[in-house]
């Protein structure tokens, strides 16, 4: 298995990895470009968002070849009980359904509405296709949970609506949601390794988890390119199917909660999101209008750069994988414990943060990819000496990370 694996992770990563470069050209050249025209937008200039296609190829190169071998090998059963092979061909096809809705919406834009629709009938492909939610376990109850069939339709489906949209929205910094995405793959992949999860279900997780690490190169700060509607959508997607695939008719406790906890971070950030714009809006149509009001918007408020932002959240998103993994692994009062040990770093972090940021006197920061010019140190890369102020800088310097100019910049209260 471990060698599937492994073959599974490099083929996707090595197509993802060579096919994203030309999909920033494509991007270019039919208009899916992301253009920073109000203040939700973290980028001060015009960003292809076309990544995408090198996902999903890259996913789709890895899992065919893998079923194949597999198969051939007789590790896979494609036309058993299960029926595999239906249930795959009804995931691309909701792959193929959701992409097409996405594609107009990064070229053109789409109806918010409109792109829920294309969501629903996706899932509803996959929940055609035999994939469903029909039973599960819960923490300290003996037996299985038996749901009717209208019930595992109806959940199914909006935990496929769900985490898809959950992983849409969170795609607002560089690399965050590819990367939490990334996070949430292993932690699954590890969950359904000790709990003798299918077969198809980890080549699936592999492979997703390839593919996203061969993007995150183009796309973490400063992104080169964003992963774009097609990206983050199938994203969610795919996350919300192999995480039933991968439960799917085991009897194991708490394994019902344990993607809920994995995706924690996102799905939290969804239902606040869908709280705070019904309560300012007054209405549930408030729920479709963007907002500067996710997480991310008020850690870089509160004076997070893009990378410390990003990678803070990457903490906790690896935290909420680790305690998953150890309620699976051992017992509750080991993950509470684990649990209230993360919650004291992270107050003391934030604190000690807080004071750091009061010493940051005189420094400037570029509102492009986040870069701190710090007069203590200057940029001797650009023959900026040590104690140079920033007003005193050259005004055909530029930032060295992004390479915006010192217009871009801006003092740290």
């Amino acid at each position: 298995m471990w060698g599937d694996i492994a073959i599974a992770f490099l083929l996707a990563f090595i197509t993802a990895f060579i096919l994203t470069p030309y999909t920033i050209k494509i991007a270019k050249k039919i208009g899916a470009v992301d253009i920073p025209k109000d203040e939700r937008r973290m980028h001060s200039k015009p960003m292809p968002k076309f990544g995408g296609p090198a996902i999903i190829i890259g996913f789709l190169v890895s899992t065919i070849y893998l079923i194949i071998t597999s198969t051939i090998e007789g590790n896979l059963e494609l036309f058993g009980p299960e029926e595999y092979m239906v249930k795959l061909l009804g995931f691309l096809a909701g792959i193929i359904v959701l992409s097409i809705f996405c594609f107009f919406d990064d070229i053109k834009g789409i109806h918010p509405l409109t792109k829920l629709t294309g969501q629903l009938i996706a899932a509803g492909i996959v929940v055609a296709s035999g994939i469903r939610i029909d039973n599960f376990t819960l923490p300290f109850l003996e037996g299985n949970i038996v749901i009717n069939n209208v019930f595992s339709i109806i959940l199914t489906m909006g935990w496929i609506v769900g985490i898809t949209n959950a992983i849409n929205l969170i795609d607002g910094l560089d690399g965050l949601s590819t990367g939490i995405a990334i996070i949430s793959c292993v932690s699954l992949l590890i969950i359904f390794s000790l709990n003798g999860s299918p077969f198809i279900a980890i080549i699936i997780i592999t492979a997703l988890v390839g593919a996203l690490a061969g993007f995150l190169p183009f796309n973490f700060n400063p992104a080169k390119t964003f992963i774009g509607d097609i990206g983050s959508n199938f994203i969610g997607f795919a996350l919300a199917v192999v995480s039933i695939l991968g439960v799917a008719k085991t009897a194991t406790a708490f394994v019902v909660v344990l993607p809920i906890i994995v995706l924690g971070l996102p799905i939290l950030d969804t239902l606040s999101a869908i709280v705070r714009r019904i309560v300012k809006g007054k209405s549930l149509k408030a729920v479709l209008q963007a907002d500067k009001g996710h997480l991310h918007h008020k850690l870089i408020a509160k004076g997070f750069t893009q990378k410390e932002a990003v990678l803070l959240l990457y903490g906790i998103s690896v935290a909420c994988g680790m305690f998953a993994i150890i309620l699976f692994e051992s017992d509750i009062w080991k993950a509470i414990s684990f649990a209230l040990m993360v919650i004291a770093v992270i107050c003391i972090g934030y604190k000690e943060f807080f004071k750091l940021k009061e010493g940051e006197k005189g420094m400037y920061k570029c509102v492009a990819c986040g870069y701190i010019y710090d007069p203590a140190i200057g940029d001797p890369d650009s023959g900026i000496a040590p104690g140079t102020k920033f007003e005193d800088i050259p005004d055909d310097w530029v930032c060295p990370l992004c390479g915006v100019g010192k217009d871009m910049f801006e003092k740290i209260d």
